[in-house]
């Protein structure tokens, strides 16, 4: 299991950050576990209420988090992808995440990646931040997308090193 040198800073305060969550609706036992985690990172930035939006699938992550980039500092996608018996896994995986990264860049919003890829149903149980897994992806995602909006508004902050156009 990966995992492992994961990031322990804790999440930098930031009450003001508009975030949104956009959250595939398949596989809702793993899909509840990716979005808690995704709000329990939310609550430790101070963040009371995230704009939550939920997609019918992973493959439909990209679009809606193009429309929640116009408006929003930091999005977080999450979504759950098993491998089946066809391709049909490696085209919505590949679509998915290069959508997903073009949104990141084309917005220069920060996106986090919470869309699990698993070969099957348990190493998903087992990313999902429920009571027994040995993983929080959906907490990871946040906290990731929280962190680079934070240093993206230092970035263009006066008197600062760089600037992000934002």
């Amino acid at each position: 299991m990966s995992g492992h040198g994961s990031p322990t800073a804790p999440i930098p305060h930031q009450p003001g950050t508009r975030l949104a969550i956009v959250a595939a609706s398949w596989h809702e036992q793993v899909m509840d576990g990716l979005l808690a985690g995704a709000l329990r990172a939310a609550a430790e930035a101070g963040i009371d209420e995230p704009t939550v939006v939920r997609a019918p699938g992973s493959f439909e992550l990209p679009v809606l988090a193009d429309a929640l980039a116009r408006d929003h500092d930091a999005v977080v996608a999450l979504g759950v992808v098993i491998r089946g018996g066809t391709p049909h896994f490696e085209y919505v995986c590949a679509a998915a995440t290069d959508g997903l990264a073009r949104v990141a860049l084309d917005h220069g919003t920060p996106l986090g990646f919470g869309l699990l890829t698993c070969d099957d149903e348990q190493q998903a149980l087992d990313r999902s931040g429920l009571p027994g897994s040995r993983e929080d992806k959906g907490h990871e995602a946040a906290a990731a997308a929280l962190t680079t909006a934070h240093v993206l508004s230092g970035l263009s902050a006066p008197g600062s090193a760089g600037t992000s156009g934002r």
